[in-house]
């Protein structure tokens, strides 16, 4: 094979070796950006808790759960970005930022809320809308 054609290939390769990468640095930049976003959310969330009476009992907190899939048992598990109390009563707290994150209507955060509701040993969930500055205490009564 002429030293020409070698030559070209590897020019090529060493292209789209570049592009591959800077393609792939997209990606986890924005993805830094949505993770300090989040931890800025979840530092203004505490200062908001405590500015309301909440005591910070812990963060990104984890709880597993059984559940039964055709009478079979399945352990899941779920994190949560705070667990708080106040006047006696403990609650799992999600902080959400954004535009539809923090609507308790939207699917994927009314799921999330109800999976705490189900995982974590508490007495009540409370959606953080950190855009509102607003905490909010959401139920799930029952259906009868």
């Amino acid at each position: 094979m002429p030293w020409q054609i070698v030559l070209l290939l590897a020019v090529v390769a060493f292209v789209l070796l570049l592009l591959w990468r800077w393609e792939a640095g997209r990606g986890s930049r924005g993805s830094k950006r949505r993770n300090a976003i989040a931890q800025r959310g979840e530092s203004d969330a505490v200062r908001l808790l405590l500015r309301e009476g909440f005591e910070v009992v812990d963060r990104q907190v984890s709880a597993t759960w059984t559940l039964l899939v055709d009478d079979e048992p399945v352990e899941v598990g779920c994190r949560a970005d705070l667990l708080v109390q106040r006047d006696d009563r403990l609650y799992v707290a999600d902080v959400k930022t954004g535009t539809r994150a923090p609507d308790p209507t939207n699917p994927a955060t009314r799921r999330q809320l109800l999976e705490y509701r189900i995982a974590f040993d508490v007495d009540g969930v409370l959606l953080i809308d950190m855009n509102a500055e607003r905490i909010c205490e959401v139920r799930f009564p029952a259906s009868g």
